[in-house]
């Protein structure tokens, strides 16, 4: 396994870790990742730590919290050996405090997950989602209060605008709080739009992204092809019409250009696409996910090898999209970019 600095911190994280949104499948959108069990879900775990993928992503709605209880039931016994990383935001209940990044909801929310998870500690806390409502004073102030009462270790964000994450570390930065290190984004072939603003400030800022959904909302697994659509059972399918969306040629087009490398390499398109993501800049890990034990081996064989500066190229203009403003006009001056 290789490990990398987690943004500007010490901490060194696995470039591949595991995603446990398919852990119990307890509602009917997150049926559509999986339905692991306790017992399932310890076999995948013993998997990963013995390929070095030590890092374990949850949310308290994932499953309505029954992918954090999955997770705290199939580590006992190797907390020592793992690092947990998990996120709070989005609504949990019905009350009006049962959601947002207020203090009430993130106290809350911690001593909440730390129960479910069966530790003392998280490794990494993530918020879920920006809250505009909240002001960002108060949510840093009480995650900093948080990191000194020993139960969270580090902090991140999770889907932040640009300005919204430049806007709380600079908080942070004012304030002597802990800075958020790592931002989970969604970044694939598929959709890039990451590099537009986000890619830049994390490499400005020193935070690292860990890659949610990095084979395209389960679309880069070369199972949808132009004479295949997506089959009852795959992820593509069970939770189609969610997510960002992409036209199909374009998934095609990529596709095609993988298959050529494919060729190349012996390497399967998922593997492919998972390595194209690893050489990205700012990048610190991704998140994989697995309903089985071959899809996760499948997922292990995107390291230890690296595309060459041709198969790059190809697959950068195979995935090229048009960029939102002002990055395409930003664009036409690259003697003021910096190098970024």
């Amino acid at each position: 396994m290789i490990y990398r600095h987690l943004g500007k911190s010490g901490l060194r994280v696995p470039v591949l870790s595991f995603g446990t949104a398919s852990f119990g499948g307890g509602n009917e959108f997150f049926k559509g990742f999986g339905s692991t069990t306790a017992n399932a879900a310890s076999r995948l775990i013993d998997i990963c730590l013995d390929h070095g993928v030590s890092l374990f992503d949850s949310a308290d709605v994932y499953s309505d919290g029954l992918s954090e209880s999955i997770l705290g039931e199939a580590i006992k016994g190797k907390r020592d050996r793992l690092l947990i990383s998990t996120k709070l935001t989005f609504p949990t209940g019905e009350g009006p405090n049962d959601y947002g990044s207020s203090r009430m909801h993130l106290i809350d929310g911690v001593d909440k997950a730390l129960a479910r998870l069966g530790t003392d500690r998280i490794d990494l806390l993530q918020l879920h989602g920006q809250d505009l409502n909240t002001p960002v004073e108060e949510t840093l102030s009480t995650l900093d209060q948080l990191v000194r009462d020993g139960k969270v270790r580090y902090i991140g964000a999770s889907n932040f605008s640009g300005w919204h994450l430049m806007k709380s570390l600079a908080c942070s930065e004012r304030h002597g709080y802990a800075r958020y290190i790592a931002h989970q984004a969604y970044y694939s072939l598929l959709n890039r739009d990451y590099e537009w603003e986000l890619q830049p400030l994390g490499l400005d800022q020193g935070v690292g992204a860990i890659i949610w959904s990095p084979l395209g909302w389960g679309k880069l697994t070369g199972k949808i092809r132009r004479d295949q659509s997506a089959q009852p059972g795959t992820r593509a399918y069970d939770i189609a019409g969610t997510g960002p969306q992409a036209p199909e040629e374009r998934l095609f087009r990529i596709i095609d250009a993988i298959d050529v490398i494919a060729e190349q390499t012996g390497k399967s398109v998922p593997q492919i696409a998972l390595n194209w993501l690893l050489q990205q800049a700012s990048v610190s890990s991704i998140l994989i996910g697995a309903r089985n034990e071959a899809q996760l081996l499948e997922n292990l064989g995107a390291i230890g090898w690296n595309l060459n500066t041709e198969q790059l190229a190809s697959l950068n203009t195979a995935s090229a999209q048009q960029p939102s403003y002002p990055t395409w006009h930003q664009s036409d001056f690259p003697m003021l970019s910096g190098g970024v």
